[in-house]
């Protein structure tokens, strides 16, 4: 994504520029052309053992119900009652018989039909087939459940993995079990913040310093078309830290990994905001939900496969324990950048060549929003200009209208602030 059609990109060696991440205007463009038609993951196949067993996401105003119907399969419906458009379900899961309406009681049945309707005949030749539940996109990802709000033509979960997908067969991902309940982290930050840091691999040795005394050198970024890929090995050199030298001493010989993953974390960020975080001992998702141009809800949970062993209920717990800080040390750098970001001195920062994977996003993002290659923040009003009726396999709507030019302003990239 390094080029566009009419030569080498000029922005391509820099980072999106500061006001897109704040910029309310921007972050209802994001909305409509990247979160909307994107891939959010809810659960796990196992979390919904029986029929009438349920999940719920709730994102960017939008409540999606994931339920498992009387015939096993699961279905995703909005979580809103077709009569006034009232709420049905509240919580993040449960199970139910049925879906009934708290305000009138229209019901639903497993599959979404509408079933009960109090007082049919008041409705006249009310058409039931045409008023059950609205259906949403469902994808079982090797037992991950993912769903999307609109199809634009861009990538299953399945496409934007295929790449890996021979890497995480040892891991037996549709056998895994929840070992918690989801963790939601609020975070006063923008969602690109979250997920530029989660890909950035030169802050490693310099603000994790339990990775680097697990890792050492070893920590490696590379981008796909739709997923980067991090990883680093565990070293064999005990570590001068308590928890870190207990995990790499108690950690226990996996028998369905083959030798070189017995000691690798590997971590894969999938457009735009999910990541598998894959441990020998067990596999996290984390998801960065937006909630407004500078608020962002982080979802994670942790599976594994049944494991009795002493040696790797330790292991599981000084991972939590290790990660707990690796998240502390996060918080605050993204925090730092968002304050930052702030100051009418920066705009965009130059990019190493190393930092593969945010050169890939960063082009990605301003293929979707010709906009973001504005130094500065355009007139209030911007988005109005939008085609919104074609879509793009990049992941979004690109304006066809505008060219670099006309993006600049005099034919060449803004001034480097």
């Amino acid at each position: 994504m390094g080029e566009t059609g009419c030569g080498p990109d000029p922005d391509a060696g820099y980072s999106l520029p500061a006001w897109t991440y704040s910029d309310p205007e921007f972050f209802a463009v994001e909305t409509r052309r990247i979160f909307r038609p994107s891939w959010q993951i809810v659960a796990h196949d196992s979390d919904l053992p029986a029929p009438g067993d349920f999940h719920v996401l709730d994102y960017l105003g939008e409540s999606i119900i994931v339920i498992r119907g009387d015939d096993g399969e699961a279905r995703a419906f909005a979580n809103v009652c077709r009569h006034r458009g009232a709420r049905l379900v509240d919580g993040p899961s449960g199970r139910t018989r049925k879906l009934v309406c708290p305000y009138h009681a229209w019901t639903y049945g497993l599959d979404g039909c509408l079933t009960g309707l109090p007082m049919a005949g008041s409705y006249g030749n009310l058409d039931r087939s045409r008023h059950g539940l609205s259906p949403v996109d469902i994808e079982n990802f090797h037992g991950f459940l993912f769903v999307r709000l609109e199809d634009d033509g861009g990538p299953s979960v399945a496409q934007m993995m295929a790449p890996y997908i021979d890497e995480i067969a040892p891991y037996r991902f549709s056998e895994l079990r929840a070992l918690g309940r989801v963790t939601l982290r609020p975070r006063a930050v923008n969602w690109k913040n979250i997920g530029d840091n989660y890909s950035d691999g030169l802050h490693i040795a310099v603000a994790h310093p339990g990775l680097k005394r697990l890792m050492g050198d070893g920590y490696g970024v590379e981008a796909s078309p739709y997923a980067d890929k991090m990883w680093g090995p565990i070293l064999d050199r005990p570590s001068a830290n308590l928890s870190e030298r207990a995990y790499q001493h108690f950690l226990p010989a996996v028998p369905h990994l083959p030798p070189d993953r017995q000691r690798l974390w590997t971590y894969f960020k999938l457009w735009p905001n999910f990541a598998f975080d894959i441990y020998p001992d067990q596999v996290d998702f984390m998801q960065w939900l937006p909630v407004s141009p500078t608020q962002t809800l982080i979802r994670e949970i942790s599976y594994a496969l049944p494991d009795g062993r002493r040696e790797m209920k330790a292991a599981r717990y000084l991972n939590w324990r290790i990660n707990r800080q690796v998240n502390a040390e996060d918080t605050e750098l993204v925090a730092r950048v968002q304050a930052g970001m702030a100051s009418d001195s920066f705009t965009v920062g130059p990019l190493s060549d190393q930092e593969v994977a945010l050169r890939h996003f960063c082009a990605r993002m301003r293929t979707i929003i010709p906009q973001a290659r504005q130094h500065r923040a355009p007139k209030m009003g911007w988005s109005f200009d939008y085609h919104d009726s074609r879509h793009s396999r990049a992941g979004g709507n690109p304006s066809p209208d505008l060219t670099y030019g006309e993006m600049a302003g005099d034919g060449s990239p803004p001034s480097r602030g």
